[in-house]
């Protein structure tokens, strides 16, 4: 068909149009193409970067971007809480996964850090997806050391049990025997607690802020009460932490004092958070108290950070954590003891950031003197709707569609024990007429049944499988043990 010249130029003058519009639809391409681009990035980033770019292929691009939309939508709640509860810290929003806290210009940063001759930053970055990830993983694990943990893990007998004697004199457990005369004591055979064994739990600090605040009956409320190291409960301070007494978390130097820590008590349980030795095993056949090792240790840490070490042990446990005793408070100019006299100690601005990110992420509740000057109610704290489907989210950009994502997709390990393979209670046959006759194995002889039936559930839905870290706070380096029936 033969075009004429006007039709050929009226049809010039149309592309013209056309071209500016596949201008437009070129420019609107290249706007999502890079979106596209810069969210690839982010995720390559979250995932480690090893192997992201392949993992980011097999993925349906929709499914991504709507968790990614679930994760931003849950940021702008996790800032506005963070606004509402955090006495003057504000959340910016770098990403779907990342977090600066900040304090306001004029904070006084009092911690001088020695090692890199700077004061104590005004703002610190978190990754909220991998805080979300390991938080949301002590809900189920397992925090004390038990035998069936060292049979299984490959390492357990010979490296990692010489690592938790102290003046063992040797590197490994090359006699097994001699080790296990170290544990026999305080190694049960299973897990001795459960996860959501107890409805609200109160972790105590020792912080001087206690003694401006009366909390004493509200913390003896608590299903089950967690305390620190050598902080006194008797009358004298009965007001303002209590008089409860359930566990104790206590570091190697405090260990040593045991029974005057115990103070009569004979229920009380003791869980020793970094290494044992003979001084201790000695100590332990006296008294009455049942007496275990933490498991998820950075071995490399030391004693540090018991408090936190508090908090996970609560929440392997408990199903609510309330905080009390721990600086979160501004104005904190030194680190006072509601015991002793201030010293030297944490850095607490960290500190007060990342407790204010752990309670809006809904892993603990803070109660602290000026909050208890308002209404507690928690209603800006993320729902645990809210919680699990950031979860799933945050789980799903980590492993990918591919990946793993039930329940055990972080075990590492896997190990059987049958019905006849429970092992000893924690026991010496040299122990003494009170410890041998009083009820410290309760909680290894505690039938099923009788836990509440939160507990229970949980354990069927666990399909009787125990969970332990294999070492510090790696979410995807699990042992795990499956009990069969």
């Amino acid at each position: 068909m033969r075009v004429s010249q006007s039709q050929s130029h009226k049809a010039a003058g149309g592309g013209g149009g056309g071209g500016r519009r596949h201008r437009v639809i070129y420019l609107v391409l290249a706007a999502a193409s890079f979106t596209l681009v810069v969210f690839a990035i982010q995720f390559s980033l979250f995932t480690g970067g090893s192997g992201g770019g392949d993992q980011f292929q097999k993925l349906d691009l929709e499914q991504q971007q709507h968790h990614v939309q679930i994760l931003h939508h849950f940021h702008s709640n996790v800032q506005q809480c963070v606004a509402n509860r955090g006495l003057g810290l504000t959340a910016h929003i770098i990403d779907h996964c990342n977090l600066l806290l900040k304090f306001p210009q004029g904070t006084n940063s009092t911690w001088y850090n020695e090692q890199f001759k700077i004061y104590e930053p005004l703002e610190y970055k978190y990754n909220v997806c991998e805080t979300l990830l390991l938080w949301e993983q002590y809900r189920n694990m397992t925090t004390v050391l038990t035998r069936e943990y060292l049979d299984v893990r490959p390492d357990g007998w010979e490296d990692y049990a010489a690592k938790r004697i102290a003046q063992l004199g040797a590197d490994k457990c090359y006699n097994r025997t001699l080790c296990e005369e170290y544990f026999n004591l305080i190694l049960p055979a299973k897990p001795p607690f459960h996860p959501r064994q107890f409805h609200k739990c109160a972790v105590v600090g020792n912080s001087g802020d206690l003694l401006k605040t009366e909390f004493g009956e509200e913390i003896d409320g608590h299903d089950a009460v967690i305390r620190d190291n050598e902080a006194p409960v008797n009358e004298k301070y009965a007001k303002y932490v209590g008089q409860k007494r359930d566990f104790r978390l206590v570091v190697r130097g405090a260990a040593r004092n045991m029974i005057t820590i115990l103070n009569g008590s004979a229920t009380e349980v003791l869980i020793i958070k970094s290494v044992i030795h003979r001084d201790f095993n000695a100590m332990i056949k006296k008294i009455p108290n049942p007496v275990y090792l933490f498991q998820g240790i950075v071995l490399r840490r030391g004693a540090k950070g018991t408090g936190m070490k508090s908090i996970e042990l609560a929440l392997s446990m408990c199903d609510i954590v309330d905080i009390y005793g721990f600086t979160v408070d501004p104005g904190y100019t030194e680190w006072t003891r509601y015991f002793s006299t201030p010293r030297k100690g944490h850095n607490p601005l960290q500190g007060r950031a990342y407790y204010q990110l752990l309670e809006c992420l809904g892993v603990i509740r803070i109660h602290s003197p000026m909050r208890s000057k308002r209404k507690q109610d928690w209603s800006d704290v993320p729902t645990r709707e809210m919680i699990s489907r950031a979860h799933a989210a945050a789980l799903h950009l980590k492993r990918g569609q591919d990946g793993d994502l039930g329940q055990f997709g972080s075990c590492k390990v896997w190990g059987n024990v049958g019905p006849k393979s429970n092992g000893p209670i924690s026991g010496s046959p040299d122990m003494s007429s009170v410890r041998k006759f009083s009820n410290y194995s309760k909680w290894e002889v505690m039938p099923s049944e009788s836990l509440r039936k939160e507990a229970q559930d949980h354990y069927s839905q666990m399909e009787g499988v125990s969970l332990y870290k294999m070492d510090g706070n790696k979410l995807d380096d699990l042992v795990c043990v499956r009990h069969s029936s």
